[in-house]
């Protein structure tokens, strides 16, 4: 009597896997659940060295006499080296393969955002910040192509919108710890143990060479390809359009979001008046839309479609930027509330970039596709943050946050030259 089953019931007991609310995820497989995780902490990690800068960018200015362009300028120097550094490792990632880079971006920002503590000047910690954002540049890029080249098509969205929750993670747990941190020592100490706890990385990297591994069909369809790992192949005549665009649309998204990321607790703490506890408190609520902005705009991702989701929530995006910066003194219970949807929108639009971006792109050059345009966009985003750091001492932080909202009108104009992906197979 045969034991194998029909074609048929393979295939049911397949969709039946992938279905439920966790379908997704069983359909990585025992191998891509373990790059998950990998790309999970390692963004987690990367979104907490980020947020050690922004969260002590008050004491910071105090402690060596900054004015706002000159913070602001700590954020635009991190984002135009992360730039470069998140091209380089999506070459490398194409060469080499996406763990062994996905290991050096985690350790290069662990080792200089550990480097930051120790700065004695402006200027020192201005070069250390740089040399954390080589690092800080690629992971995300890496990270979202290994996973999407084990995700199924059915399902990318989502899957990539889980990894993208991780920089909420990553970004509570550095609220947390500045909490902790600013309440234990004086701000002149506080700011330096905080970039002391970015070794933290380190120690994920050590799991990482065990457990994780490339896509093995991803694997295959690279190595037999010509002209690998190339920056020159994306902007050959059939990918310079997809390259153009997609660094415009990645500028707009990161342009609006970094402007918030970087002065929202400075807007918090300088223009609402609040303390360190107060500012943890009022961060809780737009982490906690953070997080369910980047689950949902995942679902939605493969529910609408990879544009129509983008177009959906850089309205809503720009729309909170303006309402959120405009409240009127004395509004706080306002502030707290508009906290959520402004964390749920500006990160429910980030959630269909790893889907989108390695959908755009083939095998061979993905890794230097994904990581060209979205750090492009990120570097030249940089130049909203000290926008709004020079606009704040005549405008006010609050009024100056209202720039960002530009951004996502770039977004939105940038997708009309770009083809709808949804349900693509990846090798």
């Amino acid at each position: 009597m045969s034991t194998t089953r029909p074609p048929q019931a393979m295939h049911e007991s397949a969709t039946t896997t992938e279905d439920g609310a966790l379908g997704w995820f069983r359909a990585l497989g025992p191998r891509g659940r373990r790059a998950f995780a990998g790309a999970f902490g390692g963004y987690a990690l990367d979104s907490y060295d980020y947020f050690t800068l922004p969260l002590s960018m008050v004491a910071l200015a105090a402690y060596f006499g900054l004015d706002s362009g000159q913070t602001g300028l700590f954020t635009t120097v991190t984002l135009l080296a992360s730039g470069i550094g998140g091209a380089l490792a999506g070459v490398l990632a194409d060469r080499a393969g996406r763990v062994r880079a996905l290991m050096i971006t985690v350790v290069t920002y662990a080792i200089f955002t550990v480097a930051c503590g120790f700065a004695p000047n402006f200027e020192s910690l201005l070069v250390f910040r740089a040399l954390q954002g080589l690092g800080f540049g690629g992971e995300w890029a890496v990270g979202a192509i290994l996973v999407a080249e084990y995700a199924s098509a059915r399902h990318r969205g989502r899957t990539l919108g889980a990894i993208q929750s991780s920089w909420a993670v990553g970004w509570a747990l550095a609220a947390i710890m500045y909490t902790l941190v600013f309440s234990v020592f004086d701000d002149g100490t506080a700011w330096r143990v905080m970039f002391w706890t970015g070794a933290l990385p380190a120690l994920l990297v050590v799991w990482m060479r065990r457990r994780v591994q490339d896509a093995p069909e991803a694997v295959a369809v690279r190595e037999k390809s010509a002209g690998k790992g190339s920056f020159a192949a994306i902007f050959k005549p059939d990918l310079l359009r997809t390259t153009i665009f997609a660094g415009l649309l990645s500028t707009g998204v990161q342009g609006g979001y970094y402007t918030l990321a970087t002065w929202v607790p400075t807007y918090l703490k300088s223009d609402r008046g609040l303390s360190v506890v107060g500012t943890g408190g009022y961060l809780t609520f737009l982490i906690s839309g953070a997080f369910l902005g980047y689950l949902t705009g995942g679902y939605l991702t493969d529910r609408l479609g990879r544009r129509r989701n983008i177009w959906l929530f850089a309205l809503l995006s720009a729309v909170c930027i303006v309402a959120y910066g405009n409240l009127p003194s004395g509004a706080d219970t306002w502030l707290l509330v508009l906290g959520f949807p402004l964390g749920f929108c500006m990160s429910a639009i980030f959630s269909g970039f790893g889907s989108y971006l390695s959908e755009l792109y083939p095998t061979a050059v993905r890794g230097s596709g994904q990581g060209f345009t979205y750090n492009a966009g990120r570097a030249v985003g940089a130049v909203f943050p000290t926008t709004v750091g020079f606009l704040a001492d005549s405008w006010g932080v609050g009024g100056a946050l209202v720039f960002g909202a530009i951004g996502y009108g770039i977004a939105a104009l940038a997708l009309l030259g770009l083809p709808e992906t949804r349900g693509k197979e990846l090798a």
